[in-house]
């Protein structure tokens, strides 16, 4: 699926008349033009992979959607996202004028030399030399996140309220579960770029039942094991398959699988067990929630990611789940809200303001505006 705007090329730098003297010779004013360059964005989720092309006001020209499988492997991942993205440059006609690419990868990534290393899905990937494989393709520097990080970006551009949030922590992700953590209205992705990893937390088992289900990290109990989107298609199967929900036992006859989105159309259309398996979900996802809550005192939680397909039956558990086990003084003040973004496109979103953010950096943008001729 492809969708494309049009830009016309300008100088980077027109003249924007003359600022107020601060006791000298009035300081000239430039602005840079939108359309003078790109970024380009690529957001790998556990299903599906996005591309967009964005100008240097963030604003999305174009984009591209393929479903995927994460078990292809890597090669056959980055070749889809190399083909996807030099359609849409060529497309945008702004290769002469890309002058970032971005990023989100499907769990926590550290930063060692340009390689992601801390990838349970995709191990091969591990140590992989990404930026040394696709900045050549570009002549533009790749920078790489987890896309959990890259979601909140893309929220606190389109949300108001996330944008104010100066304390935020933003949940979601696919197959698994992720945080992102904002503190003094920035990113804080901790000494090696793991903050936020919740979905390796462990999660007591209950009374009565055992919760230790082995993780793809190896550890057993972890929270995206048992409340992740894997977790949620692996029990509705069963439910599927042992006829306790005859919705989603259609669908696994029709499609021969169950995605995280299946359950939650079925919950919608008043499937008990899809129901409660959700509600089990959000209550268990509230409670580690409300860990982070009590540490980290935010003044907005926001729920993403394809949990947030449930909508406002999952938001009311894992609202009651965090008020259960948060201090009341924690909670004063506190706003926790279902994602105002559209889903789709709120992680390449969040990809192209992160290539932003590097292109305006203190470091880069001085390359920026010396590659351009002197105003």
């Amino acid at each position: 699926m492809l969708r494309v705007g049009t830009h016309s090329s300008s100088d980077l730098r027109p003249p924007e008349g003359l600022g107020a003297s601060t006791g000298g010779r009035a300081l000239r004013r430039l602005r840079l033009r939108a359309e003078a360059g790109a970024v380009l964005g690529i957001d790998i989720a556990s299903y599906e992979l996005v591309a967009a092309v964005a100008d240097l006001a963030g604003t999305v020209r174009a984009t591209s959607h393929e479903h995927i499988d994460l078990e292809s492997g890597p090669e056959a991942i980055l070749a889809l996202a190399e083909s996807m993205s030099n359609v849409l440059i060529d497309r945008t006609g702004v290769r002469d004028r890309l002058r970032s690419v971005a990023l989100g990868m499907p769990e926590p990534v550290a930063f060692d030399g340009g390689a992601a290393i801390a990838l349970p899905t995709m191990p091969d990937l591990n140590r992989y030399p990404i930026n040394g494989r696709l900045a050549p393709l570009w002549s533009a520097p790749v920078w790489m996140d987890d896309r959990v990080n890259l979601l909140a970006l893309g929220e606190r551009r389109v949300n108001p309220v996330a944008g104010r949030s100066q304390h935020m922590l933003y949940v979601g992700g696919g197959a698994g579960i992720g945080a992102a953590v904002v503190v003094g209205g920035r990113l804080y992705r901790g000494a090696r770029g793991m903050a936020g990893a919740i979905g390796h937390i462990a999660v007591p088992a209950r009374p009565g039942r055992s919760d230790e289900v082995v993780c793809r990290c190896g550890n057993v109990g972890c929270l995206e094991a048992v409340a992740g989107g894997s977790a949620l298609s692996r029990d509705g199967r069963t439910l599927a398959e042992t006829g306790r929900s005859p919705a989603l036992a259609a669908v696994l006859a029709d499609t021969g699988t169950i995605r995280p989105a299946d359950i939650s159309r079925a919950a919608e259309h008043g499937d008990p067990a899809a129901r409660a398996l959700l509600d089990r979900a959000a209550t268990i996802l509230g409670g580690s929630l409300a860990t982070l809550v009590n540490a980290y005192n935010p003044d907005l939680v926001v729920v993403g990611g394809g949990i947030a397909r449930a909508g406002a039956s999952v938001l009311g558990a894992i609202r009651e789940s965090i008020h259960r086990h948060v201090l009341p003084a924690a909670t004063q003040g506190l706003r926790i809200e279902l994602s105002a973004a559209d889903e789709e496109i709120a992680g390449v979103v969040g990809a192209t303001q992160f290539a932003l953010d590097h292109v305006f950096s203190p470091a880069h943008l001085p390359v920026l505006l010396g590659a351009e001729p002197r105003v």
